[in-house]
């Protein structure tokens, strides 16, 4: 029998005014202790240090009680996987994660992982966009080529990391967040959650929860957009 999805997708692990994933430091205890987890396995794929990256979020984690373990340290990547009590995929560069996913063959083992066996899964930034159906709506440059865009798909939507909102009196002529995110729509009709800073989505089971104290902006599937409030349930964006 599977167990529960237990995920927590946030839009970045940095806030103007808080230490390193400090402003998120509930949600990501309320998932630990939901699990009983001590240690945390860190996917610090998309960052080219993967040593000093590890050890950033090592810092965070530690003064809370939790230790933290790089994948990237284990001769055996799938049996550390199985073995892990969580997994923390951290933000950089999307492209870079998922073409190292890819290549390491580490998809299928958590996808499998995280929808059958229960495995809480952290995402911030490119760590959230790998956690949907595709990275089509991701902010970052493509410098890498992974094989496909489509992703771990642990949730059945897409989500925008730091969502912003067009700047009112502008002179810039560019296509802003908002056309761009509209032109996915169009081509894929697929939703499409923007997640401001400081936001963030927690999934259990069948059940979805905007966290944070700003609104998320939900781009529809029909090309419309909706405002979420803080606290919004977010469960039929789970409906696929």
């Amino acid at each position: 029998m599977s167990k529960a999805r237990n995920l927590l997708l946030l839009s970045s692990s940095r806030l103007y005014g808080y230490g390193y994933l400090e402003h998120a430091r509930g949600q990501l205890e309320d998932l630990f202790k939901s699990a009983n987890v001590k240690t945390v396995l860190f996917v610090p794929y998309a960052l080219r240090d993967h040593d000093k990256y590890t050890a950033t979020v090592r810092d965070a984690l530690k003064p809370w009680g939790y230790s933290v373990e790089g994948l990237h340290t284990k001769p055996d990547r799938a049996q550390a996987l199985k073995e892990a009590q969580a997994i923390f995929v951290g933000g950089g560069n999307t492209f870079v994660l998922l073409r190292t996913l890819y290549e390491l063959e580490l998809l299928e083992p958590i996808r499998e992982l995280v929808l059958r066996g229960g495995l809480p899964y952290v995402g911030s930034s490119a760590g959230t966009n790998v956690a949907t159906r595709s990275i089509h709506t991701t902010n970052d440059m493509p410098v890498a080529y992974p094989p496909s865009f489509e992703a771990l798909a642990l949730v059945p939507f897409n989500i925008n990391p730091h969502y912003l909102d067009p700047e009112a009196g502008t002179h810039h002529k560019g296509e802003t967040r908002d056309e761009r995110l509209e032109e996915f729509v169009a081509y894929h009709g697929l939703p499409v959650l923007g997640l401001r800073e400081g936001t963030s989505v927690r999934v259990e089971g069948e059940k979805a929860t905007l966290l944070g104290d700003r609104n998320a902006k939900l781009f529809k599937a029909d090309g419309s957009t909706e405002e979420l409030a803080p606290k919004a349930d977010l469960s039929f964006l789970l409906q696929k």
